[in-house]
C-alpha cells in the first residue's frame, strides 16, 4: 500500500493502471498525487513505451517516463499466462478504479471488458481513453497528440497570422484528455458513494480538444466565421498580445476599458488614452492596426523589465517570456516549490514538476518515486494472497 496517504481525498481508493505513453499516464499520476493507490500494470521486460523514449535517460531511465509517474507502483504481468491473467483479475476484484487507453476493442479481446468485470465487480469505474471514442467512424484511426491537435481545430488557431499549422508545445491533447478522465473518474467514485455502482467512462482525446476551443467555438456558431490563427494576440481582446521591446519582448493583457486607461497612464501616453477610436475594446479593435504601430513605439523605446516594473506599479497584467530554467528560478515558483526532488531507487535524486494546487494551505508529497518496472511486483502479489513459489513464477525471480 502506498504510504503517507491518509488525510489526502483519495486515500483507500485503489487503481488499475493499464495506461502507457503520456494520456493515461497523466491521468493517473493525478489520482496517485491525491492519494489512490495506483497500480501500474507493465508487460514485463520493456514495460511503459516510454522507458525507451529519449534521449534524455539518466542511467538508462527515460526523462519522459519519470516525468509523468510518480506516486504509482509498477507490477509487470503477462498477460498471456494463465497465472498472469488470474493476477490481474485478483487485483480488479480488489480496487475502485481501472483506466486503460488501448485501440478501442483491445481491452474486450485481451478478456478483461467492461462488461466482463461489472460482472465480477460491480462497483468498478472504469475509464477507457482513445484519440476518438470507443465507436463511430474514426474510432479505429490510431491516434497520437499530434494528430489529435490537428483534426480538433487546435492547430488552426495556434501560430503566426498567415503562417503554417502549429502545435502547442506540450503535448495539450494527450495532457488534457488524461485530466477530464481524471476529473470524470472522481465524479464517478462521488456518484458511486451516493448509488454503489459502478461506471463505465469514455473519454476521447478529440472531444478533450474540441472542448478546450471554448469561445473560438462559439464564434464560430454564432458568426459563421472561421477563426485563424492570430499569432500571440487574443481573438477579442486588444491590446492582449506578446509586443517587442527594446531588448526582447513583453505580454501585456489589457482585459478591460478601466484597464485601458492605467496602462496608457503608466506608459505615458496621454493622446491615446484621449482618443475616440481607443476608447472601449470594441474601438481597439476596430483600430488595431494603428494602436499597435503606437505601442510598438513606445514599447520599442524601453526594455522588458522596465516595462513590466511600469506595469506592476500601475496595476496592468503583464510579464517576461521566460524559458524553462528561468520558470525554475523565479522566485515564485520558489515559493510555490513547483520543482520537487525526490530519490529514485536507480539514479538518486531527480527533479519533478511540483503540484498545481495546496489543500489545507498544505503542499502534496511524492511519496513514491516513478518506480523502476516491476519495482513492488513482489509486494502487490503478496497483498493479492499468491504463495511464494506463485510470486517467483510470475516475476521469474
Amino acid at each position: 500500500m502506498t504510504e503517507g496517504a491518509s488525510n489526502l481525498p483519495l486515500h483507500g481508493i485503489r487503481v488499475v493502471d493499464l495506461t502507457r505513453v503520456m494520456t493515461g499516464p497523466y491521468c493517473t499520476m493525478m489520482l496517485g498525487d491525491m492519494g489512490a493507490d495506483v497500480i501500474k500494470v507493465e508487460m514485463p521486460g520493456t514495460g511503459d513505451d516510454t522507458r525507451a523514449w529519449g534521449p534524455p535517460f539518466i542511467d538508462g531511465e527515460a526523462t519522459y517516463f519519470l516525468s509523468v509517474n510518480r506516486n504509482k507502483r509498477s507490477l509487470t504481468l503477462d498477460l498471456k499466462s494463465e497465472l498472469g491473467k488470474e493476477a490481474l483479475w485478483r487485483l480488479i476484484d480488489s480496487s475502485d478504479v481501472l483506466v486503460e487507453n488501448f485501440s478501442p476493442g483491445t481491452i474486450a479481446r485481451l478478456g478483461f471488458g467492461y462488461d466482463a468485470i461489472k460482472a465480477r465487480n460491480p462497483r468498478m469505474i472504469f475509464a477507457s481513453i482513445s484519440g476518438f471514442g470507443q465507436s463511430g467512424p474514426s474510432a479505429g484511426r490510431t491516434a497520437y497528440d499530434l494528430i489529435v491537435q490537428g483534426m480538433s481545430g487546435m492547430m488552426s488557431i495556434t501560430g503566426e497570422k498567415g503562417g503554417r499549422p502549429t502545435k502547442t508545445g506540450p503535448p495539450i491533447a494527450d495532457i488534457s484528455a488524461g485530466m477530464f478522465t481524471a476529473f470524470a473518474i472522481a465524479s464517478a467514485l462521488y456518484g458511486r458513494a451516493q448509488s454503489g455502482e459502478g461506471t463505465y467512462i469514455d473519454v476521447s482525446m478529440l472531444a478533450g480538444q474540441v472542448a478546450l476551443l471554448t469561445y473560438h467555438a462559439g464564434t464560430y456558431f454564432t458568426t459563421d466565421r472561421v477563426p485563424t490563427a492570430q499569432g500571440n494576440a487574443h481573438a477579442i481582446i486588444v491590446p492582449y498580445d506578446t509586443f517587442p521591446t527594446s531588448d526582447g519582448f513583453v505580454n501585456i493583457a489589457v482585459g478591460n476599458d478601466r484597464l485601458w486607461q492605467k496602462f496608457c497612464d503608466a506608459l505615458e501616453m496621454p493622446e491615446e488614452a484621449a482618443n475616440p477610436r481607443f476608447t472601449t475594446n470594441a474601438d481597439r479593435n476596430e483600430n488595431k492596426t494603428l494602436l499597435y504601430e503606437r505601442l510598438e513605439a513606445n514599447l520599442g523605446k524601453r526594455t522588458t523589465a522596465d516595462v513590466v516594473a511600469l506595469l506592476d506599479r500601475a496595476g496592468v497584467p503583464c510579464g517576461p517570456i521566460y524559458d524553462v530554467a528561468q520558470v525554475f528560478a523565479d522566485p515564485q515558483s520558489i515559493h510555490g516549490n513547483l520543482k520537487r526532488t525526490t530519490e529514485h531507487a536507480k539514479v538518486g535524486e531527480i527533479g519533478l514538476t511540483g503540484f498545481p494546487y495546496r489543500l489545507n494551505d498544505e503542499d502534496l508529497d511524492i511519496r513514491t518515486p516513478p518506480p523502476l518496472l516491476g519495482q513492488q511486483s513482489a509486494e502487490i502479489l503478496a497483498e493479492l494472497g499468491f504463495s511464494a513459489d506463485e510470486i517467483s513464477s510470475l516475476t521469474g525471480s
